[in-house]
């Protein structure tokens, strides 16, 4: 029988057809088409409730910001805020996006390692919780533009923690670009405390994404701990999402309380603590419906669909395998096969060499995991237009992103 522990908990099978939020896979691609991001909505909330739980049952002045970074979407920052999460931005696109999703400007801290003008003084103009200092030149835009303001910040202190991933999703090692390298804090806190406009709660640090050992993020706490005490602590966020059957990723509540024991331990109990979690946020809500093109052996055989990399650049970007599914045929002998995209460029591979139940042209194939950061980063890759958000919840899905059209893709053309 199809294992559907990688999918969301709503998922069940209906016949032949696959049921997500009550909602039939069938029926979406009848009436929406394919490909599509398919979101189980009460998987969104049930895991922002989780971390809630998790984190402020064990330390009540903590609070959860979603990183909005994992799925730029209004809707989708809705659902969040209005479970009671805040939000990590990065830039002023982010947080316009946060802003009007709803979000406490207070529950908000901007991210990002070359903050323009524009960023900080969008920050500074909605009175937002945060502004992480990345570097000396986020300091000296502060001092500028804060216009007699008080600015509230915390420094991002890369702790040179070679994280256990994918090196393009390590953030907190010697050679990061990201946060101010362990030898420089000193200065940059003098540096902040000569500034009036600059009030400094706390420290941050995010070591990286998809990470399965606890224990390195019980280092960053440590890390954070040799400095000197302030009031505010924001670990990031990183924890891992399964996205083949063999992933081993530590649940939401053994993450939260090790980290906060950790923080406990090295801090004390009398801190805020932050946590920005997004990919394990996200990730497992999604699913990807995709619908078979082409079946072709050439040395192996591909399965080719109608999205791949402009819909999904984990597997190009990262080597990110996935474990699709061929809906209605649960018990189909399985082939080997690489399942592919439409793109014109070798590296369109959703994921290779995957065991996927006798695909014919026409079927409908559907690929969990890929709720966080398959959307951020869709793109128009041979003139393709990038997919509908279909919002699926109590057996009614419904379009919170339309599908592109061609006009869409033409519309900043000025014709010059």
């Amino acid at each position: 029988m199809i294992d559907l522990s990688l999918f969301p908990p709503s998922a069940v099978v209906d016949g032949d057809d696959l049921r997500i939020g009550g909602c039939s896979l069938r029926e979406i691609a009848a009436d929406i088409g394919t490909p599509a991001y398919i979101i189980d909505t009460e998987a969104l909330r049930s895991q922002a409730a989780e971390y809630r739980s998790a984190l402020t049952s064990r330390h009540p002045a903590g609070r959860v910001c979603f990183a909005v970074k994992a799925y730029p979407c209004v809707p989708v920052i809705r659902e969040l805020v209005r479970a009671g999460l805040g939000c990590d931005v990065v830039g002023a696109g982010e947080l316009r996006l946060a802003l009007a999703a709803g979000a406490d400007p207070a529950a908000i801290v901007m991210h990002g390692n070359a903050k323009s003008d524009a960023d900080i003084a969008a920050a500074i103009d909605a009175s937002i919780g945060y502004i992480a200092v990345d570097g000396f030149d986020d300091i000296d835009r502060i001092e500028r533009l804060a216009g007699g303001r008080k600015v509230p910040v915390l420094l991002r202190v890369s702790p040179g923690i070679e994280s256990a991933t994918h090196a393009a999703l390590a953030t907190g090692g010697k050679d990061s670009k990201f946060g101010v390298p362990v030898e420089q804090v000193p200065e940059a806190i003098g540096r902040m405390r000569a500034v009036p406009a600059i009030e400094l709660r706390g420290l941050h640090a995010h070591i990286g994404s998809q990470i399965m050992a606890i224990e390195q993020f019980e280092a960053a706490v440590a890390a954070l701990a040799t400095f000197e005490r302030f009031g505010v602590y924001d670990f990031g966020g990183g924890l891992a999402v399964r996205y083949v059957p063999e992933d081993n990723v530590p649940p939401v509540d053994d993450y939260v309380g090790r980290l906060v024991a950790a923080a406990h331990r090295h801090l004390g109990t009398g801190i805020e603590i932050l946590l920005e979690p997004g990919r394990s946020m996200v990730g497992s809500a999604g699913v990807t419906l995709y619908r078979v093109v082409t079946v072709k052996r050439a040395g192996k055989l591909h399965v080719a669909v109608d999205g791949g990399m402009g819909d999904n650049l984990e597997s190009s970007l990262y080597g990110q395998r996935f474990a699709p599914v061929v809906v209605g045929k649960w018990d189909a002998e399985p082939v080997l096969a690489d399942l592919v995209g439409q793109h014109c460029e070798s590296g369109d591979v959703i994921t290779p060499g995957v065991l996927i139940a006798e695909p014919g042209i026409g079927d409908l194939v559907a690929v969990p995991a890929t709720g966080a950061y398959c959307f951020t980063m869709a793109n128009n890759y041979n003139a393709a237009l990038r997919p509908p958000v279909v919002f699926c919840n109590n057996g009614t899905p419904r379009i919170v992103i339309r599908r592109e059209t061609f006009d869409d893709l033409r519309i900043r053309e000025t014709g010059s």
